[in-house]
């Protein structure tokens, strides 16, 4: 047995995904319980989204070199005007050019 696998190890990960798949089931029963979604909860979903995004994109830009700030200052600018392809290409060229430039 490796020391990857160990019996304590293989206890985590199954109670991790029966957590896991508990609290997905649990949130779809409750929803498709409703026979209406409240105005408040609607809200709150329509905002998950936006939460998930800034807490993937805040730590990067705050802790993240000067490479990866002015990629993510060029895509959010780019994205302004344009769809999400050239966004995603032009903060990927920012970055690479800072790489290729700054080291």
């Amino acid at each position: 047995m490796t020391t990857l696998l160990t019996p304590y190890m293989t206890l985590l990960i199954a109670a991790a995904a029966a957590a896991t798949f508990v609290t997905r089931i649990g949130g779809y029963i409750l929803v498709k319980r409703l026979k209406q979604m409240p105005p408040r909860l609607e809200a709150a979903l329509n905002a998950v989204p936006a939460a998930v995004l800034t807490t993937l994109v805040a730590p990067a830009f705050f802790y993240g070199q000067i490479d990866v700030k002015v990629a993510m200052v060029a895509a959010f600018l780019i994205g302004l005007r344009y769809p999400p392809i050239p966004m995603l290409i032009g903060g990927w060229a920012a970055v690479m050019l800072m790489r290729q430039f700054l080291g």
